[in-house]
Protein backbone atom coordinates (compact mmCIF):
# COMPACT_ATOMS: atom_id res chain seq x y z
CA UNK A 1 0.00 0.00 0.00
CA UNK A 2 2.78 2.41 0.96
CA UNK A 3 4.66 1.60 -2.22
CA UNK A 4 1.54 2.31 -4.30
CA UNK A 5 0.94 5.66 -2.57
CA UNK A 6 4.59 6.63 -3.00
CA UNK A 7 4.42 5.74 -6.71
CA UNK A 8 1.26 7.82 -7.21
CA UNK A 9 2.77 10.86 -5.50
CA UNK A 10 6.01 10.52 -7.48
CA UNK A 11 4.13 10.12 -10.77
CA UNK A 12 1.98 13.15 -10.01
CA UNK A 13 5.06 15.22 -9.18
CA UNK A 14 6.69 14.30 -12.47
CA UNK A 15 3.53 14.99 -14.48
CA UNK A 16 3.11 18.39 -12.79
CA UNK A 17 6.77 19.25 -13.44
CA UNK A 18 6.57 18.64 -17.20
CA UNK A 19 4.43 21.69 -18.07
CA UNK A 20 6.64 23.80 -15.80
CA UNK A 21 9.68 22.69 -17.80
CA UNK A 22 7.90 23.60 -21.05
CA UNK A 23 6.91 27.01 -19.70
CA UNK A 24 10.44 27.67 -18.46
CA UNK A 25 11.96 26.67 -21.81
CA UNK A 26 9.61 28.99 -23.72
CA UNK A 27 10.33 31.85 -21.33
CA UNK A 28 14.10 31.48 -21.58
CA UNK A 29 13.85 31.34 -25.38
CA UNK A 30 11.68 34.48 -25.41
CA UNK A 31 14.32 36.40 -23.49
CA UNK A 32 16.86 35.83 -26.28
CA UNK A 33 18.32 38.97 -27.76
CA UNK A 34 19.62 39.61 -31.24
CA UNK A 35 17.04 37.30 -32.82
CA UNK A 36 13.80 38.06 -34.60
CA UNK A 37 10.90 35.92 -35.67
CA UNK A 38 10.03 35.73 -39.35
CA UNK A 39 8.37 39.06 -40.13
CA UNK A 40 8.43 39.92 -43.83
CA UNK A 41 7.97 43.61 -44.51
CA UNK A 42 4.59 44.40 -46.06
CA UNK A 43 4.69 44.82 -49.83
CA UNK A 44 3.47 48.35 -50.47
CA UNK A 45 2.50 47.64 -54.10
CA UNK A 46 1.05 44.15 -54.45
CA UNK A 47 0.10 41.19 -52.32
CA UNK A 48 -2.13 38.14 -52.61
CA UNK A 49 -5.89 38.63 -52.69
CA UNK A 50 -7.32 38.46 -49.18
CA UNK A 51 -10.73 37.48 -47.86
CA UNK A 52 -11.40 38.81 -44.35
CA UNK A 53 -13.89 36.62 -42.51
CA UNK A 54 -15.68 37.96 -39.42
CA UNK A 55 -17.87 35.46 -37.53
CA UNK A 56 -20.42 37.45 -35.52
CA UNK A 57 -23.11 36.55 -33.01
CA UNK A 58 -25.16 39.53 -31.78
CA UNK A 59 -22.32 42.00 -32.31
CA UNK A 60 -24.16 45.14 -33.44
CA UNK A 61 -22.42 47.22 -30.75
CA UNK A 62 -18.84 46.23 -31.63
CA UNK A 63 -18.94 45.35 -35.32
CA UNK A 64 -19.08 48.87 -36.87
CA UNK A 65 -15.78 49.93 -35.29
CA UNK A 66 -14.18 46.69 -36.45
CA UNK A 67 -15.31 47.12 -40.07
CA UNK A 68 -14.25 50.77 -40.17
CA UNK A 69 -10.78 49.73 -39.00
CA UNK A 70 -10.47 46.93 -41.55
CA UNK A 71 -11.71 48.70 -44.66
CA UNK A 72 -8.72 51.07 -45.11
CA UNK A 73 -6.44 48.01 -45.07
CA UNK A 74 -8.23 46.27 -47.95
CA UNK A 75 -7.00 46.47 -51.53
CA UNK A 76 -8.69 46.03 -54.90
CA UNK A 77 -10.04 42.50 -55.17
CA UNK A 78 -10.12 41.84 -51.43
CA UNK A 79 -13.37 40.65 -49.85
CA UNK A 80 -14.88 41.41 -46.46
CA UNK A 81 -17.44 38.89 -45.24
CA UNK A 82 -19.52 38.92 -42.07
CA UNK A 83 -21.29 35.71 -41.06
CA UNK A 84 -24.22 36.77 -38.86
CA UNK A 85 -24.66 33.52 -36.97
CA UNK A 86 -27.96 32.94 -35.14
CA UNK A 87 -28.25 36.66 -34.41
CA UNK A 88 -31.22 38.30 -32.71
CA UNK A 89 -30.05 41.89 -33.24
CA UNK A 90 -29.12 44.13 -36.17
CA UNK A 91 -25.67 42.66 -36.86
CA UNK A 92 -26.48 41.71 -40.48
CA UNK A 93 -28.14 45.02 -41.39
CA UNK A 94 -25.29 47.06 -39.88
CA UNK A 95 -22.60 45.02 -41.65
CA UNK A 96 -24.34 45.30 -45.00
CA UNK A 97 -24.78 49.05 -44.53
CA UNK A 98 -21.03 49.38 -43.99
CA UNK A 99 -20.26 47.66 -47.28
CA UNK A 100 -19.47 44.13 -46.13
CA UNK A 101 -20.73 40.98 -47.74
CA UNK A 102 -23.15 39.33 -45.33
CA UNK A 103 -24.30 35.76 -44.88
CA UNK A 104 -27.14 35.21 -42.40
CA UNK A 105 -26.89 31.79 -40.81
CA UNK A 106 -29.78 30.41 -38.74
CA UNK A 107 -29.31 26.96 -37.27
CA UNK A 108 -30.05 26.79 -33.53
CA UNK A 109 -29.14 23.10 -33.43
CA UNK A 110 -25.58 23.76 -34.63
CA UNK A 111 -24.33 26.82 -32.85
CA UNK A 112 -20.74 27.88 -32.47
CA UNK A 113 -17.95 29.84 -34.04
CA UNK A 114 -16.69 26.80 -35.92
CA UNK A 115 -19.99 26.47 -37.79
CA UNK A 116 -19.87 30.17 -38.67
CA UNK A 117 -16.33 29.83 -40.03
CA UNK A 118 -17.34 26.83 -42.10
CA UNK A 119 -20.28 28.80 -43.52
CA UNK A 120 -17.99 31.69 -44.44
CA UNK A 121 -15.47 29.44 -46.18
CA UNK A 122 -18.22 27.80 -48.23
CA UNK A 123 -19.44 31.26 -49.24
CA UNK A 124 -15.93 32.25 -50.33
CA UNK A 125 -15.58 29.06 -52.40
CA UNK A 126 -17.39 30.51 -55.41
CA UNK A 127 -14.65 33.12 -55.86
CA UNK A 128 -11.92 32.15 -53.41
CA UNK A 129 -9.19 34.53 -52.25
CA UNK A 130 -5.60 33.32 -52.01
CA UNK A 131 -5.56 34.04 -48.27
CA UNK A 132 -8.31 34.04 -45.63
CA UNK A 133 -7.89 36.23 -42.54
CA UNK A 134 -10.18 35.53 -39.56
CA UNK A 135 -10.87 38.33 -37.09
CA UNK A 136 -13.45 38.38 -34.29
CA UNK A 137 -16.09 41.08 -34.37
CA UNK A 138 -15.12 42.57 -30.99
CA UNK A 139 -11.45 43.13 -31.86
CA UNK A 140 -9.29 46.01 -33.07
CA UNK A 141 -6.25 45.55 -35.27
CA UNK A 142 -3.03 47.48 -35.81
CA UNK A 143 -2.17 49.40 -38.96
CA UNK A 144 -0.91 47.17 -41.79
CA UNK A 145 -2.01 44.06 -39.87
CA UNK A 146 -3.79 42.56 -42.89
CA UNK A 147 -0.73 43.15 -45.10
CA UNK A 148 1.67 41.66 -42.56
CA UNK A 149 -0.46 38.56 -42.07
CA UNK A 150 -0.89 38.11 -45.83
CA UNK A 151 2.83 38.54 -46.57
CA UNK A 152 3.87 36.09 -43.85
CA UNK A 153 1.25 33.61 -45.04
CA UNK A 154 2.50 33.86 -48.62
CA UNK A 155 6.19 33.61 -47.60
CA UNK A 156 5.67 30.46 -45.52
CA UNK A 157 2.58 28.87 -47.11
CA UNK A 158 1.50 28.08 -43.56
CA UNK A 159 -1.20 29.32 -41.18
CA UNK A 160 -0.20 32.55 -39.43
CA UNK A 161 -1.16 33.87 -36.00
CA UNK A 162 -1.01 37.56 -35.11
CA UNK A 163 -0.08 38.79 -31.66
CA UNK A 164 -3.44 38.73 -29.84
CA UNK A 165 -3.67 40.72 -26.63
CA UNK A 166 -6.58 41.35 -24.29
CA UNK A 167 -6.62 44.71 -22.53
CA UNK A 168 -7.96 45.47 -19.06
CA UNK A 169 -8.58 49.18 -19.59
CA UNK A 170 -8.43 52.06 -17.12
CA UNK A 171 -9.79 51.49 -13.62
CA UNK A 172 -9.48 47.71 -13.92
CA UNK A 173 -9.29 45.62 -10.76
CA UNK A 174 -6.06 43.92 -9.83
CA UNK A 175 -7.64 40.56 -10.70
CA UNK A 176 -8.31 41.78 -14.24
CA UNK A 177 -4.78 43.17 -14.55
CA UNK A 178 -3.46 39.78 -13.50
CA UNK A 179 -5.58 38.21 -16.24
CA UNK A 180 -4.06 40.65 -18.73
CA UNK A 181 -0.59 39.65 -17.54
CA UNK A 182 -1.48 35.96 -17.91
CA UNK A 183 -2.73 36.71 -21.44
CA UNK A 184 0.56 38.41 -22.31
CA UNK A 185 2.45 35.38 -21.05
CA UNK A 186 0.30 32.90 -22.98
CA UNK A 187 -0.19 34.84 -26.22
CA UNK A 188 3.04 36.83 -26.41
CA UNK A 189 5.96 35.46 -24.37
CA UNK A 190 5.40 31.77 -24.98
CA UNK A 191 4.77 31.92 -28.78
CA UNK A 192 7.62 34.41 -29.12
CA UNK A 193 9.96 31.97 -27.40
CA UNK A 194 8.91 29.13 -29.68
CA UNK A 195 9.18 31.33 -32.76
CA UNK A 196 12.69 32.52 -31.92
CA UNK A 197 13.96 28.94 -31.93
CA UNK A 198 12.17 28.12 -35.18
CA UNK A 199 9.15 26.34 -33.71
CA UNK A 200 5.43 26.90 -34.41
CA UNK A 201 2.78 28.55 -32.24
CA UNK A 202 -0.85 27.87 -31.36
CA UNK A 203 -3.79 29.44 -33.17
CA UNK A 204 -5.65 31.86 -30.88
CA UNK A 205 -9.03 32.29 -32.55
CA UNK A 206 -8.63 35.78 -33.98
CA UNK A 207 -5.93 37.41 -36.09
CA UNK A 208 -5.40 34.17 -38.01
CA UNK A 209 -4.44 33.90 -41.70
CA UNK A 210 -4.60 30.79 -43.86
CA UNK A 211 -3.66 29.86 -47.41
CA UNK A 212 -6.93 29.13 -49.19
CA UNK A 213 -6.09 25.51 -49.98
CA UNK A 214 -5.47 24.77 -46.28
CA UNK A 215 -8.52 26.43 -44.76
CA UNK A 216 -10.84 25.18 -47.52
CA UNK A 217 -10.07 21.59 -46.54
CA UNK A 218 -10.03 22.08 -42.76
CA UNK A 219 -12.58 20.55 -40.40
CA UNK A 220 -14.28 23.71 -39.11
CA UNK A 221 -17.93 22.78 -38.51
CA UNK A 222 -17.68 21.84 -34.85
CA UNK A 223 -19.09 23.25 -31.63
CA UNK A 224 -15.79 22.91 -29.76
CA UNK A 225 -15.09 25.59 -27.15
CA UNK A 226 -11.44 25.87 -28.25
CA UNK A 227 -11.86 25.22 -31.97
CA UNK A 228 -8.85 27.43 -32.73
CA UNK A 229 -6.46 25.44 -30.55
CA UNK A 230 -7.65 22.15 -32.00
CA UNK A 231 -7.48 23.47 -35.57
CA UNK A 232 -3.83 24.48 -35.12
CA UNK A 233 -2.97 21.01 -33.83
CA UNK A 234 -4.82 19.33 -36.69
CA UNK A 235 -3.05 21.47 -39.28
CA UNK A 236 0.31 20.72 -37.65
CA UNK A 237 -0.52 17.01 -37.83
CA UNK A 238 -0.99 17.46 -41.59
CA UNK A 239 2.38 19.18 -41.94
CA UNK A 240 1.20 22.81 -41.76
CA UNK A 241 2.14 24.18 -38.30
CA UNK A 242 1.16 27.82 -37.63
CA UNK A 243 3.70 30.68 -37.70
CA UNK A 244 3.78 33.55 -35.19
CA UNK A 245 3.63 37.10 -36.61
CA UNK A 246 3.96 39.63 -33.75
CA UNK A 247 4.22 42.50 -36.25
CA UNK A 248 0.44 42.19 -36.72
CA UNK A 249 -1.39 43.01 -33.50
CA UNK A 250 -5.03 42.28 -32.68
CA UNK A 251 -6.58 43.45 -29.42
CA UNK A 252 -9.84 43.15 -27.53
CA UNK A 253 -11.01 44.17 -24.07
CA UNK A 254 -11.86 42.07 -21.07
CA UNK A 255 -15.56 42.13 -20.15
CA UNK A 256 -16.52 44.97 -17.85
CA UNK A 257 -19.14 43.02 -15.88
CA UNK A 258 -18.49 40.27 -13.35
CA UNK A 259 -20.86 37.94 -15.19
CA UNK A 260 -19.13 38.52 -18.52
CA UNK A 261 -15.72 37.92 -16.95
CA UNK A 262 -16.87 34.78 -15.17
CA UNK A 263 -18.51 33.22 -18.23
CA UNK A 264 -15.50 34.03 -20.41
CA UNK A 265 -13.04 32.42 -17.96
CA UNK A 266 -15.28 29.39 -17.55
CA UNK A 267 -15.62 28.90 -21.30
CA UNK A 268 -11.91 29.31 -22.07
CA UNK A 269 -10.51 27.25 -19.23
CA UNK A 270 -13.16 24.55 -19.42
CA UNK A 271 -12.48 24.19 -23.13
CA UNK A 272 -8.70 24.15 -22.67
CA UNK A 273 -8.74 21.61 -19.84
CA UNK A 274 -11.22 19.47 -21.77
CA UNK A 275 -8.87 19.48 -24.76
CA UNK A 276 -5.92 18.50 -22.55
CA UNK A 277 -7.84 15.55 -21.16
CA UNK A 278 -9.53 14.35 -24.35
CA UNK A 279 -7.27 15.28 -27.26
CA UNK A 280 -3.68 15.93 -26.20
CA UNK A 281 -2.75 12.27 -25.49
CA UNK A 282 -3.82 11.38 -29.03
CA UNK A 283 -1.87 14.25 -30.59
CA UNK A 284 1.23 13.31 -28.56
CA UNK A 285 0.99 9.68 -29.65
CA UNK A 286 0.50 10.76 -33.26
CA UNK A 287 3.50 13.10 -33.09
CA UNK A 288 5.77 10.42 -31.63
CA UNK A 289 4.59 7.75 -34.06
CA UNK A 290 5.11 9.99 -37.11
CA UNK A 291 8.17 11.77 -35.70
CA UNK A 292 6.44 15.09 -36.21
CA UNK A 293 8.48 17.53 -34.12
CA UNK A 294 6.21 20.52 -34.76
CA UNK A 295 3.11 18.62 -33.66
CA UNK A 296 4.94 17.32 -30.59
CA UNK A 297 5.94 20.86 -29.61
CA UNK A 298 2.40 22.21 -30.05
CA UNK A 299 0.84 19.30 -28.16
CA UNK A 300 3.24 19.79 -25.24
CA UNK A 301 2.61 23.54 -25.31
CA UNK A 302 -1.16 22.99 -25.29
CA UNK A 303 -0.74 20.66 -22.30
CA UNK A 304 0.42 23.58 -20.13
CA UNK A 305 -2.62 24.56 -18.02
CA UNK A 306 -3.46 28.13 -16.95
CA UNK A 307 -0.84 29.67 -14.66
CA UNK A 308 -3.08 29.68 -11.59
CA UNK A 309 -3.97 25.99 -11.96
CA UNK A 310 -0.36 25.06 -12.71
CA UNK A 311 0.78 26.86 -9.56
CA UNK A 312 -1.84 25.14 -7.42
CA UNK A 313 -0.95 21.72 -8.84
CA UNK A 314 2.78 22.07 -8.23
CA UNK A 315 2.25 23.33 -4.66
CA UNK A 316 -0.19 20.47 -4.00
CA UNK A 317 2.37 17.84 -5.01
CA UNK A 318 5.09 19.68 -3.10
CA UNK A 319 3.04 19.30 0.06
CA UNK A 320 2.27 15.65 -0.72
CA UNK A 321 5.96 15.03 -1.41
CA UNK A 322 6.93 16.64 1.89
CA UNK A 323 4.41 14.47 3.70
CA UNK A 324 5.64 11.34 1.96
CA UNK A 325 9.22 12.19 2.90
CA UNK A 326 8.30 12.63 6.55
CA UNK A 327 6.57 9.23 6.45
CA UNK A 328 9.73 7.56 5.17
CA UNK A 329 8.65 7.14 1.52
CA UNK A 330 11.69 8.90 0.12
CA UNK A 331 12.41 12.46 -0.86
CA UNK A 332 12.36 12.15 -4.68
CA UNK A 333 8.82 13.47 -5.17
CA UNK A 334 9.51 16.41 -2.86
CA UNK A 335 12.75 17.31 -4.66
CA UNK A 336 11.08 17.15 -8.08
CA UNK A 337 8.24 19.41 -6.91
CA UNK A 338 10.67 21.80 -5.24
CA UNK A 339 12.63 22.13 -8.49
CA UNK A 340 9.35 22.67 -10.32
CA UNK A 341 8.36 25.44 -7.90
CA UNK A 342 11.72 27.14 -8.41
CA UNK A 343 11.41 26.83 -12.20
CA UNK A 344 7.87 28.19 -12.17
CA UNK A 345 8.95 31.12 -9.99
CA UNK A 346 11.91 31.94 -12.24
CA UNK A 347 9.75 31.79 -15.37
CA UNK A 348 6.97 33.92 -13.88
CA UNK A 349 9.36 36.58 -12.56
CA UNK A 350 11.14 36.69 -15.93
CA UNK A 351 7.80 37.21 -17.68
CA UNK A 352 6.86 39.93 -15.21
CA UNK A 353 10.16 41.73 -15.80
CA UNK A 354 9.58 41.52 -19.56
CA UNK A 355 5.87 42.35 -19.93
CA UNK A 356 4.26 42.78 -16.52
CA UNK A 357 5.81 45.70 -14.66
CA UNK A 358 3.35 48.22 -16.10
CA UNK A 359 0.43 46.08 -14.91
CA UNK A 360 1.45 44.61 -11.56
CA UNK A 361 3.58 46.32 -8.90
CA UNK A 362 6.11 44.11 -7.09
CA UNK A 363 4.08 43.97 -3.88
CA UNK A 364 1.09 42.54 -5.75
CA UNK A 365 2.71 39.09 -5.60
CA UNK A 366 1.18 38.51 -2.16
CA UNK A 367 -2.34 39.38 -3.24
CA UNK A 368 -1.92 37.32 -6.42
CA UNK A 369 -1.13 34.28 -4.29
CA UNK A 370 -4.37 34.87 -2.43
CA UNK A 371 -6.27 35.32 -5.70
CA UNK A 372 -4.95 31.98 -6.94
CA UNK A 373 -6.33 30.27 -3.84
CA UNK A 374 -9.76 31.80 -4.46
CA UNK A 375 -9.85 30.02 -7.83
CA UNK A 376 -10.05 26.59 -6.19
CA UNK A 377 -13.91 26.66 -6.23
CA UNK A 378 -13.75 27.82 -9.86
CA UNK A 379 -11.77 24.73 -10.90
CA UNK A 380 -13.99 22.49 -8.80
CA UNK A 381 -16.93 23.86 -10.75
CA UNK A 382 -15.21 23.01 -14.03
CA UNK A 383 -14.70 19.43 -12.82
CA UNK A 384 -18.36 18.89 -11.94
CA UNK A 385 -19.96 20.89 -14.74
CA UNK A 386 -20.58 19.29 -18.09
CA UNK A 387 -18.60 20.64 -21.01
CA UNK A 388 -20.76 23.06 -22.94
CA UNK A 389 -20.63 23.39 -26.69
CA UNK A 390 -21.95 26.07 -28.97
CA UNK A 391 -21.51 29.80 -29.19
CA UNK A 392 -21.77 31.50 -25.80
CA UNK A 393 -21.34 35.21 -26.37
CA UNK A 394 -19.35 37.12 -23.77
CA UNK A 395 -21.36 39.76 -21.93
CA UNK A 396 -19.64 43.06 -22.85
CA UNK A 397 -22.04 45.50 -21.29
CA UNK A 398 -20.44 48.34 -19.38
CA UNK A 399 -20.43 47.88 -15.63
Amino acid sequence: MIVAISFIILSGSVIAAVPVAIFLFETIAAMSVGKRALEPAPNQTTRDRVGVLIPAHDEEDTLPAMILKIRPQLRDGDRLLVVADNCSDGTAVLAEGLGAEVVVRTDPANRGKGFALDCGIRHFAGDPPEIVVVIDADCALSDLAIDRLAETCRATNRPVQALYLMLSGPGATQATRFREFACRVKNWIRPRGLSLVGLPCQLMGTGMAFPWELIAGANLATGALVEDLKLGLELAAEGHPPVFCPAAVVTSEFPATDEGSRSQRLRWEQGHLGLIAAEIPGFLANAIRRRNVNLLVLALDAAVPPLSLLSMTVVFFLLLGAGAWRMGMGSTAFVISLIAIIGLTVATISCWLKVGRDLLPPMSAFSIAGAILTKIPFYCRILIQRNRSGWVRTDRRKS
